[in-house]
């Protein structure tokens, strides 16, 4: 058998990982993938148009291009670069598919953030823009300034589109007359359940600041006849009746007790043969696999004084104690999975 050597690359490719991250980010920010969406562009007025120094404009392009986010005929300045197929469905702002909101955060909120890593797995305490221990203190911060508020819930949206969409098609919807989001945001997963079952009457339940975008996107989506946006706090108050309750990317921003409550409150709001979906990065009873699922419970360590995400034993724990009788999972897109608890 023959000797197997150390090889470092794995480990230096994922200790330099934020190189490529950074690369792709900016080019978010800088509007890349969004002057392409009209077509092909030279090197120089792709340049140009970016408003990029001449130094690093090739590297920065090229590097793109080499990670497979960019695609480029000919060399040098004769290069003529264009979107992939993927960036022009999700990272030009003019797709209805665009998710560079949730990169544009990344890079403005998280990537910093994520800087202090080794000093909050020293201390166990969130580093964000409210730097406190009150579990309602980050989402005060981010919802008192009405342009942060949105582009955190536009983001919020763009990085679970995709999972509402394979969910509105993978989830049997036949038996149920209604459906409630709570924490519905910018109402986002109601508009993909009612564009996909024409049957099925949806709420959006958020706080009073994100109700008027909610209802600027319902109406948008020519859907205002069939999902009415609500107004209230799921942890303080009880959650409106529904024969589905779904909570997406919720229930991972608070502690085990804040969880097992909202997950009482769904229980609360069924009926008999009701069901609650929790869309999460649900994290594998082994705890070895879905490495984006723990990278994300680290980044509620960075955000957030008690959130986590969980792995799909406890929440069968959680909901069986909460008195469902039964749950079971489905795969998504990517690591993300629905949660499924019935009454």
């Amino acid at each position: 058998m023959a000797e197997q050597h150390p090889d470092s690359f794995q480990i230096m490719q994922i200790g330099t990982g934020f190189l490529a991250s950074k690369t792709l980010l900016s080019a978010v920010e800088l509007g890349v993938f969004t002057v392409l969406g009209a077509g092909p562009l030279p090197c120089a007025e792709l340049r140009e148009r970016l408003g990029l120094h001449p130094r690093g404009a090739a590297d920065f392009l090229d590097a793109l291009v080499a990670l497979g986010l960019l695609d480029r005929e000919g060399d040098g300045e004769a290069s003529v670069y264009a979107n992939t197929v993927d960036t022009g469905a999700y990272l030009d702002k003019a797709s209805p598919t665009y998710i560079g909101s949730i990169l544009a955060m990344a890079s403005q909120r998280l990537y910093p953030s994520w800087g202090h890593l080794t000093e909050v797995l020293h201390t166990g305490r969130p580093h964000n823009e409210a730097q406190g221990e009150d579990e309602n203190q980050l989402f005060a911060a981010l919802y008192a300034d009405p342009a942060r508020l949105e582009a955190f819930i536009e983001a919020m949206a763009g990085v679970q589109l995709s999972n509402f969409i394979v969910l509105a098609d993978r989830f049997d919807f036949s038996r149920f007359g209604t459906a409630c989001d709570a924490g519905g945001a910018s109402g986002a997963l109601s508009i993909a359940i009612a564009r996909r079952h024409p049957e099925i009457k949806c709420i959006s339940f958020d706080l009073p600041q994100v109700t008027p975008l909610a209802r600027r996107k319902i109406e948008a989506a020519g859907l205002a006849g069939r999902i009415e946006a609500i107004s209230g706090n799921f942890l303080a108050e009880d959650l409106p009746k529904a024969d589905l309750v779904l909570m997406g990317n919720i229930l991972r921003d608070w502690g085990t007790e804040t969880k097992q409550r909202l997950i009482a409150k769904a229980y609360a709001a069924l009926p008999a043969g009701g069901a609650f979906i929790a869309i999460e990065n649900v994290i594998g009873n082994e705890r070895r696999k879905n490495a984006f699922g723990l990278l994300m419970s680290l980044n509620m360590l960075v955000e957030t004084p008690g959130g986590y995400d969980y792995t799909f034993a406890q929440f069968d724990g959680w909901c069986r104690a909460a008195g469902f009788r039964c749950t079971e999972t489905i795969p998504l897109a990517g690591p993300a999975s629905a949660a499924v608890a019935w009454k």
